[in-house]
């Protein structure tokens, strides 16, 4: 039997490590409440699920000028559709995040992305509703859902409700407003916080059959819902360095890209096609406003002016297949269009020569490397064979 003195010396030494281990979960519920708070949302007021609260503006226009390249700007700041199929996204199918090319907000993940069949990256979803903002838009003469960003403005393309289910929505989206990010690179990118959407992702959109839409099959009577206002020529004649750097400067051209393209072989390399047994052309690619310069002045005021369309697989000092001359049409009507082109210039007295321009379906087309790239404007005073004749 124990004795009071024993007893009595025993409670106050329960009630202090009561006190004791009451302190220790105070301060840990204080730790946990301040952490919920800092720590990011589940869901907005709205009910949408949250992933990151990280917030985003927008630069301004001089330093877009200097971050984005000329087409990025043109359709994030100036609202431009890009040319379909002839853009980096539309066919990519890694698994990823694809965020605003100006802000890097995340906007759209590879597992709401599926083949409209357009020739532009589509989503059934925005990865955060709130990341994307909806505008009423006329400026084509019906009546578009314009999306933009929400934290940089940047015009990003419009969405329609003939997409997939579970949304039934098609954010159809310009690849130059987007710039992707692996899925293996995102905690290296600072989008950690995405990661947990390629875990266990769920099957991709691209899965199911996309429903007709208004881009390729408008109802009748009706325009396509992806009116591009831009356009895309490639044109081959001799050396690509002295090529572009005439295109580079024409009035209504936005952006212009050397490479490699007419070939058999895939992925071309410099090395390969120097040989002249690829059956590549050296090429550039143009994206153009068609509302500054049509095809047909493209053609007849600056290509067939800018090197010798007589001599076959000839340029200059350059001989083979590789620096031929050549057209290669995106569609019937450039076709129909270089075709007129090449006959008003035969028909033209410039030429003493019958004129051996191919003009053919591009295939296609791999950008040349970087190094190849505006070569004449970082090295003045390169080679060059081209220039324009009266």
């Amino acid at each position: 039997m124990k004795s009071p003195e024993s007893q009595d010396l025993r409670t106050p030494l329960l009630s202090r490590s009561t006190v004791a281990i009451a302190a220790v979960f105070a301060v840990a519920l204080v730790g946990a409440s301040r952490w919920s708070r800092s720590a990011p949302s589940t869901v907005d007021p709205k009910g949408h699920t949250v992933m990151s609260n990280k917030k985003y503006s927008k630069p301004s226009a001089a330093e877009l000028r200097k971050t984005l390249t000329p087409i990025q700007f043109e359709i994030t700041q100036n609202a431009g559709t890009e040319p379909p199929f002839h853009n980096p996204y539309h066919d990519n199918h890694q698994p990823g995040l694809y965020v605003d090319v100006a802000t890097g907000e995340p906007l759209f993940s590879s597992t709401d992305k599926f083949d409209s069949g357009t020739g532009w990256p589509s989503f059934t979803r925005p990865v955060e509703p709130e990341r994307v903002v909806e505008h009423r838009d006329m400026s084509v003469g019906m009546v578009r859902t314009e999306v933009v960003s929400k934290g940089g403005e940047s015009h990003l393309g419009h969405v329609f409700d003939d997409g997939p289910a579970p949304t039934n929505l098609r954010y159809c989206i310009n690849s130059a407003a987007l710039r992707f990010i692996p899925a293996a690179k995102l905690e290296a990118e600072g989008y950690g916080a995405y990661r947990p959407l390629f875990g266990e992702a769920p099957k991709p959109a691209s899965s199911t059959t996309p429903a007709p839409n208004t881009c390729t099959r408008p109802a009748a009577g009706g325009k396509p819902g992806c009116e591009t206002t831009l356009e895309t020529a490639v044109l081959a004649g001799g050396c690509f360095w002295g090529m572009e750097d005439i295109l580079r400067k024409v009035p209504g051209v936005i952006e212009t890209e050397v490479g490699y393209t007419g070939g058999k072989t895939g992925h071309p390399t410099y090395q390969d096609v120097h040989t002249g047994e690829t059956g590549h052309a050296e090429s550039v690619r143009i994206v153009f406003d068609p509302k500054k310069l049509s095809y047909a002045d493209l053609l007849e005021k600056w290509f067939f002016r800018m090197h010798d369309p007589t001599t076959r697989n000839q340029q200059g000092n350059d001989r083979g297949s590789q620096y031929r001359s050549a057209i290669f049409v995106t569609s019937p009507e450039q076709r129909k269009i270089a075709e007129a082109v090449k006959a008003r210039a035969a028909k033209s007295g410039r030429w003493k020569k019958p004129i051996v321009t191919e003009i053919v379906d591009a295939g296609p087309f791999t950008p040349a490397e970087a190094y190849h790239q505006k070569y004449l404007e970082k090295n003045p005073g390169g080679y060059t064979c081209h220039y324009l004749r009266d």
